[in-house]
């Protein structure tokens, strides 16, 4: 993977915290420094509520950090951006709409018409294997069906980063574990900037190239790690000797933050 590759992700001593009801605010990102290059994959764990999610937020362009800088390809994050795609937990579709006019929206809000709207939507739902459910509502659809459609609706701009917010933390482990495979598979195909919220360690190991721990609240990185697997990568390797040892570096810096 080239460091100059489109979709390099930059944060500088990025910190953010909320308004409380006191006076006060409430401190949840302190100093992040963290790049992220071209076609990586990187992934994030830390304790809950210690600005996983805030984090990606602000790279997404929907809040601004209090101070620092996050920038895309040395450009500053500023508003969202068609460049960055963002899939939530929960998949948030439009339940009156079908699949295919769920992924189209982002087209139509950008004001993509026509043939050139159908066949993006056509190759996204292709992509994630939703081809076939393309007229359905999201209340025909399985829960791993839906996020499959959240992960099309991000893609159809063909987005050079794509931030997932634990998008498979409600699926049963088997279901979780194929698509996880399947996220790799595009990956391979597309080699977009991929940035992973997760609670998993085995997750956060199988997918990244590099796994960031963050603190407890506020957030800062207290360990950056490269995982030693090549790709493409089999759930077989979760059972190499590098992964668990991969793993006990992981779980030492939760636990030293923790202790």
């Amino acid at each position: 993977m080239s460091a100059t590759a489109r979709g390099r992700i930059e944060l500088a001593d990025l910190s953010l915290s909320f308004p409380r009801r006191d006076a006060a605010r409430l401190p949840v990102l302190d100093a992040i420094n963290l790049t992220v290059g071209g076609g990586e994959i990187v992934t994030l764990i830390g304790p809950n509520g210690c600005g996983k999610s805030s984090l990606l937020r602000v790279v997404a362009g929907l809040i601004p950090p209090d101070s620092g800088s996050a920038r895309l390809d040395e450009q500053p994050i500023v508003d969202p951006d068609p460049r960055i795609g963002l899939v939530f937990q929960e998949p948030r579709l439009l339940p009156w709409r079908s699949v295919a006019a769920n992924v189209g929206y982002p087209l139509e809000l950008a004001g993509v018409q026509g043939v050139e709207r159908a066949e993006r939507v056509s190759g996204a739902l292709h992509r994630v294997g939703l081809t076939a459910a393309a007229d359905s509502l999201p209340a025909q659809l399985s829960g791993g069906m839906r996020q499959r459609a959240a992960l099309a609706r991000a893609l159809v701009r063909e987005p050079d980063v794509l931030l997932l917010d634990e998008p498979f933390s409600a699926l049963d482990s088997m279901t979780r574990d194929r698509f996880n495979v399947e996220l790799l598979a595009l990956w391979e195909r597309l080699r977009t900037t991929i940035v992973v919220v997760t609670h998993s360690i085995p997750e956060a190991i199988f997918l990244g190239h590099r796994v960031v721990v963050l603190s407890s609240r506020p957030g800062h990185v207290v360990a950056d790690i490269d995982v030693p697997l090549a790709s493409p990568r089999t759930l077989d390797e979760l059972d190499a000797a590098v992964v668990s040892a991969t793993a006990r570096e992981i779980r030492a810096h939760l636990e030293t933050d923790a202790a």
